[in-house]
C-alpha cells in the first residue's frame, strides 16, 4: 500500500459497497470516509491476487469497448434518428447516458492505478461514476418497465401521467436522488456498524424496484390470458412481458450479487477478508456488465431500434424490404390506403411507426 493511504490495511479488511467496513466492531478504527477505502480496493486486490486482478481488468476493458459502441450507437439513434420523444424513449436515453458514464469511468480507473497510486482525488471520478451508474440504472430500468406496463395494460387511465414533460421531471428527480444517495454513501465514515443504513438502502434501491418489476410482469402475464384478446393487442403485451423479463434477468445477473454481498457483510462482519475482497470485486464486475446488457432492452426487444440500426448499415435494403415482424403485423391490420402509406414511407417514418406507433 502507498504510504499516503489514509487507512491501515486492517481498516480495509472487508470493504462493503455501501456501508460495511473491515471490522465494524473495532471502536478504535479511525473515522475514514468510505470513499477512501473504495479508492484503494484495486491496490489491495492486486497485492493479494494479481492473477485475478489482471483477469478482471481484461473483463472491464471488454465491457468498456462493448458498452461504448453499443450505447454510443443507441444514443445516436434515439437522439438523432427518432423524432417523437415519448416517455419510454426519454427514460431509455437517460439509461444510455448512465451506461456511458460507467464505461467512461473505466479508463480513469486504469490511469489512476498505473499513474497515480494513492491519489484519492484522482480515483473520485471512477468511484462516483460506478455508484451513480448503478443507482440510476436500477431506477431508470424500473421507470421503463412501469411506463410499458401503463401503456399496454392501462392505456386510458395512465395517459395523463405518460407525458414527455412528466417523464423529464421523473428523470430529473432520479438523477438528483441518485446523486444525493451516492454522495451521502461515499461520505459515510467507516467507524461504527451501520447495519440499518445497509438494509434501508438495499430495500429502497434494489428490493423495491425488483418487487415492482416482478408484480408488473405477473400482471401482464394475467392480461395475456384474457380470452378474446386481439392479435395486435396480444403482440403488444407479449413484447411488454419480454421487456420486463429482460430487465429481471439484468437485475438477477448484474445487481443481485452486489446487494447479496452487501447484506452478507452487514450480517457477518467477521467473514474472511480474502473471500470478502474477491466477492466484492466479482460483484462489482457483474454490476458494471449491465452497461453491455442494457442495450438488450431496446436492441433485441424494441423492433424500432433494430429497424433503424439496419437502416444505418444497410440503408438501401432497409428502404426497399421491411424486415421487421411488426411491419407485417401493421400491414395486416391496416386497411385501404393505410397500408400503402406504411409500406411507401421512408425508413425514418417507418422507424417512427415501429418505435412509437401502438406502443407510445
Amino acid at each position: 500500500m502507498p504510504s499516503s493511504s489514509p487507512a491501515e490495511p486492517s481498516a480495509m479488511a472487508a470493504p462493503n459497497a455501501t456501508a460495511a467496513v473491515a471490522v465494524w466492531t473495532n471502536t478504535s478504527m479511525p473515522e475514514v470516509p468510505l470513499f477512501h477505502l473504495f479508492a484503494l480496493l484495486d491496490e489491495e486486490l492486486h497485492t493479494a491476487f494479481p492473477g485475478l486482478w489482471l483477469g478482471l481488468m481484461a473483463v472491464h476493458g471488454t465491457i468498456f469497448l462493448a458498452g461504448l459502441v453499443l450505447n454510443g450507437l443507441a444514443l445516436y439513434v434515439f437522439c438523432c434518428r427518432t423524432r417523437a420523444k415519448t416517455p419510454s424513449i426519454i427514460y431509455t436515453i437517460n439509461l444510455v447516458v448512465t451506461d456511458l458514464l460507467v464505461g467512461l469511468s473505466l479508463p480513469t480507473r486504469f490511469a489512476v492505478f498505473y499513474g497515480a497510486q494513492g491519489c484519492l482525488r484522482c480515483a473520485f471520478p471512477h468511484v462516483l461514476g460506478y455508484f451513480l451508474n448503478m443507482h440510476c440504472s436500477i431506477l431508470f430500468l424500473t421507470c421503463i418497465c412501469v411506463d410499458r406496463y401503463l401503456a399496454i395494460v392501462q392505456p386510458e387511465g395512465s395517459r395523463r401521467w405518460r407525458q414527455p414533460a412528466c417523464a423529464r421531471a421523473v428523470c430529473a428527480f432520479v438523477w438528483l436522488a441518485a446523486g444525493a444517495v451516492t454522495l451521502s454513501v461515499l461520505g459515510v465514515t467507516a467507524s461504527g456498524r451501520p447495519c440499518c443504513r445497509v438494509f434501508a438502502l438495499t430495500v429502497l434501491e434494489f428490493l423495491l424496484p425488483l418487487l415492482v418489476i416482478s408484480v408488473f410482469t405477473g400482471r401482464i402475464m394475467c392480461a395475456l390470458s384474457r380470452p378474446g384478446l386481439l392479435r395486435q393487442g396480444r403482440q403488444r403485451r407479449v413484447r411488454a412481458m419480454q421487456l420486463l423479463l429482460t430487465v429481471l434477468v439484468i437485475f438477477l445477473v448484474c445487481f443481485t450479487p452486489f446487494h447479496a454481498r452487501q447484506v452478507a457483510v452487514a450480517l457477518w462482519p467477521d467473514m474472511p477478508h480474502h473471500a470478502s475482497l474477491v466477492v466484492y470485486h466479482v460483484a462489482v464486475t457483474l454490476s458494471s456488465l449491465n452497461s453491455c446488457m442494457d442495450p438488450i432492452v431496446y436492441c433485441f426487444v424494441t423492433s424500432g431500434f433494430q429497424a433503424t440500426v439496419r437502416g444505418l448499415f444497410h440503408q438501401h435494403g432497409a428502404e426497399n424490404v421491411p424486415s421487421c415482424g411488426d411491419v407485417v403485423s401493421m400491414h395486416k391490420s391496416s386497411k385501404g390506403s393505410g397500408h400503402h402509406h406504411v409500406l411507401s414511407a421512408g425508413p425514418h417514418t417507418l422507424t417512427q411507426a415501429l418505435a412509437n406507433g401502438p406502443e407510445a
